[in-house]
């Protein structure tokens, strides 16, 4: 069985930083794209950044500049680096992998962490 757990979520004030980190565990033999995505109160999910498994990096509008993607590929660990928070960055932020293969060959899609809240105070 393939599990994402994240962790980094909190409380931080306006113009502050947080860390947030999603492992990838279980019978894995690759992971292929991972991503996060979030969801304000009363909004739909929405994608914040993905990577890839050659380090392309994708981020939405809203967070260029301020939020950092990363991965290590040997611990199947992903990470956000948010700088520079803002109010509206207030929302559970998702873990997602688009498809692992685990150690038995076995092709399983869409998967996503728990969540971990973020919330910025002004």
């Amino acid at each position: 069985q393939v599990q994402l757990v994240e962790s980094g979520g909190g409380l931080v004030q306006t113009g502050g930083s947080l860390r947030l980190s999603c492992a990838a565990s279980g019978s894995i033999r690759s992971v292929n794209v991972m991503g996060w995505y979030r969801q304000a109160p009363g909004q739909e999910r929405e994608l914040v950044a993905r990577i890839n498994t050659v380090g392309q990096r994708t981020y939405a509008d809203s967070v260029k500049g301020r939020f950092t993607i990363s991965r290590d590929y040997i611990k199947n660990t992903m990470y956000l680096q948010m700088n520079s928070l803002r109010a509206e960055d207030t929302a559970v932020y998702y873990c997602n992998v688009d498809s692992v293969v685990t150690m038995e060959w076995a092709n399983v899609l869409e998967l996503w962490g728990q969540g971990t809240l973020v919330t910025v105070s002004s």
